[in-house]
């Protein structure tokens, strides 16, 4: 008996590594999971390119506004005074004497001036010993707070910027509702001077990085990008919010480039210009930048991942971005373009320029005629690649916005009209109304109500560029005079760097 069932065990054991070294499997009885496995794959290898596209045209629009500053606007704000000044000797043939984006210019070219004689108060060389006497931890905490500091500064500056141009130029017929022009102006100015001044210790902690010894706080600065993918890619994100850290990674890798420029100036001035040491900078330059982008490569890899957006939804930021440039070129455009780069990136050139106008002249000291002839050609030369820069990026736009059937939201007129606060409710459902019949195209989001018969013809663009959420979904009721809604759906075209998606804003 104990013969046969050690003969029965046997067997059994043998049946049983023998099946096991036979057994088959076929991955067609579940054909769409694996499907979608090497779709995901496919997507996450398709990330870099499609960003690196979005990155590229989003760093030349950045760049577009920035030397928008050093270039035309001097030219414009020229023009406007020289208005200013012969209007009246000839007379007032209309009922402005300077047109709004004049006054704009103006605004801008004071605020530049009054910024840059302020600056020269301030001592950097003093700002550089006195951050290197740190340790290297409370650096690396105030890099950190630096950073933060930025985003808070860039979020609120851009409406103090706003705030000043709307009551220069807002027509005299409506009631004051504001404080006065003199007081928006000098908040302008404490907000630029101090931003400025933010950057530049946010300069001088990467300058003293830089000529560190052991390169210990470069390291640590550096490893700082990193502990970016553990805060980001664990989160839930749907594509609006994508959309804002998208830009704001935009807006970073230009500032970085600007910074690391700034730092190169200043190390080039300590050692009398001598190339040499340019490239001992070369390497730490290179391993700052790559670092920058390998981190940004990641951490989009992996939100579309776990979040399974795909790598075309790049296609539709680029056509957004693109749209703001199209439509600022109508003869309707409410804005100008670099204020529109600046709510849509958080990106705001006036302080990063003030700052590397007070490095550069501190830095290139002009002296005789020949100086001055090659002031003049350098400013040429900015000025031609501006303008073609200019000249590429909007037939680029235009190519992309019409891959993107977007062509017939740039003939959409702007609002006229926002319900105020203060207004009875008469008012308020017949400005309503007034919203409703026209679609904005503006880059700040509005709650407006919905025309169940639209008077527009709709396109696919807007399926196209709209987050299909069902939390979002509008759900509007009415009681008698009053209107309930819930939170719209939000368009692309009116996402900015700081308008609240879901839960997060990064």
């Amino acid at each position: 008996i104990s013969l046969a069932s050690s003969c029965q065990i046997y067997l059994s054991l043998v049946r049983f590594i023998s099946a096991e070294l036979t057994r088959g499997y076929f991955l067609e009885h579940n054909e769409a999971k694996y499907t979608e496995r090497r779709e995901r794959v496919y997507t996450c290898l398709r990330i870099p390119r499609e960003l690196e596209k979005l990155m590229f045209f989003g760093f030349f629009l950045c760049l577009d506004a920035f030397l928008y500053v050093f270039t035309l606007l001097p030219l414009r704000v020229l023009l406007a005074l020289i208005r200013l000044l012969t209007l009246p000797c000839c007379g007032l043939s209309g009922s402005r004497l300077l047109q709004p984006a004049q006054v704009c210019d103006i605004l801008k070219g004071f605020i530049m001036i009054i910024c840059y004689s302020m600056m020269h108060y301030v001592d950097y060389s003093m700002m550089y010993h006195l951050i290197r006497g740190q340790s290297v931890i409370k650096l690396y905490i105030i890099y950190n707070m630096l950073e933060v500091a930025d985003r808070l500064f860039s979020s609120f500056g851009q409406d103090i910027l706003d705030a000043l141009y709307w009551t220069a130029t807002e027509p005299k017929e409506k009631k004051r509702a504001h404080i006065g022009v003199i007081p928006h102006f000098f908040m302008a100015v404490l907000y630029v001077f101090l931003h400025a001044i933010l950057i530049m210790v946010q300069a001088t902690t990467l300058n003293v990085a830089f000529n560190s010894h052991n390169k210990s706080l470069l390291t640590i600065m550096m490893s700082n990008n990193f502990v970016e993918i553990k805060g980001s890619v664990f989160k839930k994100f749907e594509k609006n919010n994508l959309f804002q850290m998208s830009n704001s990674d935009i807006k970073e890798r230009f500032t970085n480039y600007v910074l690391l420029l700034i730092v190169c100036l200043r190390n080039m001035e300590q050692f009398s210009w001598n190339p040499d040491h340019l490239w001992v900078l070369f390497p730490d330059v290179c391993m700052v930048i790559a670092s920058e982008i390998a981190v940004d490569v990641v951490k989009h890899a992996f939100i579309t991942k776990f979040n399974d957006i795909t790598a075309d939804v790049y296609s539709e930021y680029r056509a957004s971005l693109a749209f703001d440039l199209v439509s600022s070129r109508q003869k309707n455009a409410y804005t100008d373009y670099s204020d529109s780069v600046s709510r849509r990136m958080g990106f705001i050139p006036l302080p990063l320029a003030l700052l590397l106008i007070r490095v550069v002249t501190s830095s290139v000291k002009v002296q005789g005629s020949l100086s001055c002839v090659c002031v003049l050609l350098f400013y040429l030369g900015m000025t031609t690649l501006k303008v073609l820069n200019s000249i590429v990026l909007l037939g680029r736009s235009c190519l992309y916005v019409k891959e993107a059937n977007m062509e017939e939201k740039l003939f959409q007129s702007p609002p006229t009209a926002t319900p105020g606060r203060a207004s009875s409710k008469s008012n308020r459902s017949r400005d309503a109304a007034d919203e409703a019949s026209s679609t904005s195209i503006t880059s700040q989001p509005v709650h407006r109500v919905e025309n169940p018969a639209p008077t527009l013809p709709t396109s696919n663009s807007d399926q196209f560029l709209t987050t299909p959420d069902e939390t979002e979904e509008k759900d509007i009721t009415q009681d008698g005079s009053e209107l309930k809604h819930r939170a719209p759906k939000k368009d692309l075209l009116e996402i900015d760097r700081f308008t609240i998606c879901g839960n997060r804003i990064d």
